[in-house]
């Protein structure tokens, strides 16, 4: 099979790639950017273009297929190209699918906790022989790359999130997958630049429970309010199980969390109750495809969590620096309750960066209020030149403030005085928290960490 990608440098699109190669596939790609760690990674799998931009000689009638990245815009020349070839154009989860048509497809949807609830089963499933396909939006320890498709495997576990297809489509990946097992993690608005109202994006959920098939399943987070209204006015078929979840049964002893619901205990390496829902989400799965409580909870108990996903960054005279994906409010309010809630009776720091669409937009930001309150001290960073790249309406500290509604809370517009401030800031006796779908301009978050614990 020979494949061209357009926009191979997306986050999601070079491991696809990588996928194919590895399959034995003949892949090529183009883009106008490519940053790190695509860029090593396509250049180490022989993928990288030898030139930037967009070249539509690269698209020859001999293509079996040519897979349309979101980074691409409809007018491509590229696109246009292989339109006027005749060549099969796919999106990124058309094409998933085509790859999988003949497996049990089971799709992680929800606004948070998609990629560890993936990742949980992948890893669990990997612990007990079953080496299943997969696609997750982050690294997992343990895992050589973050999509895996093989001609072997019985079945795929999917991250599935509600983003655009393509620009040639603009509806959701997840509906794209045709799943027999879903798991819907919790509904909190986001994505407001393609899903203006929270009507709007709540209906995208309901037609993923519309999409499933007789004889199929449905876990879903009982303590999510607005899910539970979408669940009750579900019809579904007798044939179909639907079964909500809670947090696993637990206790933090000195600071690590164990599930006392089995027999012995067992000993967690995550935490945080958002994390304990989902374990309960992956059980269910785990259950439905073959596996005895036992073979999970063996598996479970060596989980260490995906990249990005509540990293240790540095650790030193009691005092722990973690970096954490959330952004979206209701991934910042789970998180530092998480964070809060383990280390009970010490003070916590919580640093936020506002990087994306919707946390920069003025229309969205109040869903933001609360959302830190279990943190003694908030900081919120924002880069007025993001804003302004963004085409968006510039925003200042007292609007953030206002909208946080935190009682101690600093806003900074300027990554070095951030740092600075974290630099002479009392760290002993305190956690602090770094949460960012970015790099707070481009730092080292690792080295910082480990320069701010270093005279602890």
């Amino acid at each position: 099979m020979k494949v061209h990608f357009i926009a191979v440098g997306g986050s999601i699109m070079h491991n696809l790639a990588i996928a194919l190669k590895l399959k034995g596939y003949e892949v090529s790609g183009s883009d106008d950017e490519i940053f790190e760690p695509s860029y090593s990674k396509l250049q180490e799998h022989g993928i990288l273009p030898d030139e930037m931009g967009w070249h539509p000689e690269r698209i020859t009638e001999d293509l079996d297929a040519v897979i349309l990245g979101m980074h691409a815009r409809i007018d491509n020349p590229e696109l246009l190209k292989a339109k006027a070839l005749g060549v099969k154009v796919y999106s990124f989860p058309e094409y998933v699918y085509k790859q999988a048509h003949d497996k049990k497809r089971v799709v992680i949807a929800g606004s948070h906790g998609k990629t560890t609830v993936t990742s949980m089963i992948v890893h669990v499933l990997n612990e007990n022989g079953k080496n299943p396909d997969y696609l997750i939006g982050a690294q997992v320890k343990g895992l050589p790359q973050s999509v895996k498709l093989t001609e072997e495997a019985e079945m795929i576990i999917i991250e599935g999130d509600e983003y655009l297809t393509s620009p040639m489509d603009r509806q959701p990946k997840f509906l794209k997958y045709h799943h027999h097992i879903a798991v819907i993690t919790g509904i909190a608005w986001d994505h407001i630049n393609v899903f203006p109202t929270y009507e709007e994006y709540v209906q995208q959920f309901q037609r993923l429970l519309d999409l499933t098939p007789s004889h199929g399943a449905i876990f879903y987070s009982k303590s999510d309010k607005e899910l539970l209204k979408l669940m009750e006015k579900q019809k579904f078929s007798s044939s179909i199980k639907a079964v909500g979840y809670e947090a696993q049964p637990h206790e933090i002893q000195e600071g690590n969390t164990v599930l006392t619901g089995t027999t012995p205990p067992t000993p967690l390496k995550v935490f945080g109750n958002h994390n304990l829902e989902n374990i309960s989400a992956a059980y269910h799965v785990c259950k439905a495809l073959g596996l005895s409580d036992q073979e999970f909870y063996q598996g479970i108990s060596t989980f260490e969590g995906a990249s990005l996903r509540m990293q240790l960054l540095a650790e030193k005279s009691g005092t722990k620096i973690f970096r954490d994906f959330a952004h979206a409010p209701s991934k910042v309010k789970a998180t530092v309750a998480a964070v809060h809630g383990q280390f009970e009776g010490q003070k916590l720091l919580a640093c936020l960066e506002l990087h994306t669409f919707s946390s920069l937009n003025k229309a969205f930001i109040h869903e933001y209020k609360g959302s830190m309150n279990a943190a003694e001290e908030a900081i919120v960073y924002y880069s007025p030149h993001t804003v302004e790249h963004k085409r968006l309406e510039a925003i200042n500290p007292e609007e953030i403030s206002e909208a946080f509604d935190h009682p101690n809370l600093t806003v900074f517009t300027d990554a070095n005085k951030l740092k600075e401030y974290l630099r002479n800031y009392e760290l002993t006796g305190h956690h602090l928290l770094l949460m960012t779908s970015g790099s707070f301009e481009k730092t080292d978050l690792k080295t910082f960490a480990e320069e701010l614990t270093a005279g602890l």
